[in-house]
């Protein structure tokens, strides 16, 4: 097994276009890591890079302690699962998975043993004389794992590998392949666009934007410390709530103005947020996951030093089963302060939130009465508000 490197990685294509900026990133070994973010983030093409399947424009790629930037794809010890399955239609389940030892020209006896092991820890073992057209989606991909796993590679490659399949069988797949990669004891570095795959599947998370590494942490902390507006607003389904408002210090009491409203910030808050203070008589952009609104009637005996409530209108509402969405009208019209404020990369600061820049989301539970059309007072957790400069998108959390 080995670890693998980004050195200040780059690459630009030959009609100018940049996909990757200086990456530096390190997978550790036996890492399950995990490359997120939206179309044309330039996560496919760094995967893409430690294959050899593109070549490096600037920087270092290292797999163990070589530097790979010259070396072939067939002698970096890699196996990759791709998002079509890249199965041989006319070759049975035995003979897919065979393949690359063949190529290597193993002896008979030990690729059959070799295949018969994986087919064991795949489920495969009945299937192993059909043809991939006699199989389901999950089938297949349960092949293609195996014909990836069964030359024991230095790193294992995964590029969207759950995409074609259904919601239930993703999950499955989910579980499959974190416990085959647990086994193994093999580094993975696994591509996605879905952020609840990443979150759920990654040791870390590696989140990119427009070829640039945005921060790389466990999932958890991504989503509870996030240190990018971007970061906060990708991480978390629905997105987290953005408005904005002015920081005020008075007498050393620390206040929030939004619209109309004011309210003071409690002082683990501002604890959280000591940089808050640099930032007095300034607008910040100000977000607050969903889970931390709820319907006002249901929060008696909170503490009210830490509540802020605010009315608004249901415009919708969605059922989750267990919970509910409900998308609230508010009449914040300082929602962008009368500007279109930005995140530091000249993108309307209100495109990482709702549609509708005066909707909020609220996540409350089954025992909601909350009727479409009706008002409704919402009260935000103010100890959960998270702060960041508009101008980088910057978190304004402790460095």
């Amino acid at each position: 097994m080995a670890r693998v490197r980004f050195e200040n990685a780059g690459k630009v294509y030959d009609d100018g276009t940049r996909a990757l900026r200086e990456l530096n990133l390190e997978v550790d070994d036996g890492e399950f890591m995990v490359i997120v973010g939206p179309s044309g983030c330039g996560k496919t093409t760094a995967m893409r890079l430690v294959a050899g399947l593109e070549t490096i424009t600037e920087g270092n790629i290292w797999i163990g302690e070589r530097v790979v930037n010259r070396i072939t794809p067939k002698e970096r010890d890699i196996a990759m699962v791709f998002q079509n399955y890249a199965l041989y239609p006319q070759m049975s389940v035995f003979a897919n998975i065979a393949f690359p030892l063949r190529m290597e020209k193993r002896p008979r006896a030990e690729i059959k043993a070799s295949v018969n092991d994986v087919a064991k820890s795949l489920g495969l073992v009945e299937l192993l004389n059909r043809k991939p057209g006699q199989l389901s989606g999950g089938q297949r991909q349960r092949v293609a794992m195996g014909r990836a796993i069964v030359r024991n590679p230095q790193v294992f490659l995964m590029d969207e590998p759950l995409s074609n399949l259904d919601a239930k069988l993703r999950v499955q797949m989910r579980g499959e392949m974190l416990r085959l990669q647990r086994e193994l004891g093999v580094t993975a570095i696994y591509v996605t666009h879905d952020q609840v795959e990443a979150m759920t599947m990654g040791d870390r998370v590696a989140v990119l934007r427009d070829g640039v590494l945005q921060q790389v942490d466990s999932g958890q902390r991504l989503y509870d410390k996030p240190a990018k507006l971007f970061v906060a607003t990708f991480i978390g389904s629905p997105a987290m709530n953005v408005m904005h408002g002015r920081i005020d210090v008075v007498d050393g009491t620390m206040s929030c103005h939004v619209g109309a409203y004011e309210f003071e910030l409690p002082a683990v808050l501002v604890g959280e947020f000591p940089r808050l203070r640099e930032y007095a008589g300034r607008v910040v952009a100000i977000g607050i996951r969903p889970e931390a609104i709820q319907e006002a009637a249901m929060t008696q005996g909170m503490p009210e030093e830490r509540r802020w409530h605010l009315t608004g209108e249901i415009r919708l509402i969605e059922s989750l089963g267990a919970e509910f969405l409900l998308h609230v009208a508010t009449k914040l019209e300082s929602w962008t302060s009368g500007e279109e404020a930005t995140n530091g990369d000249q993108e309307p600061l209100d495109s990482h939130g709702a549609a509708d820049r005066n909707v909020m989301v609220a996540r409350v539970g089954s025992e909601s009465v909350a009727m479409l059309g009706q008002p409704i007072e919402l009260s935000f957790d103010l100890t959960k508000l998270h702060f960041f400069d508009i101008d980088t998108g910057e978190s304004l959390r402790e460095r």
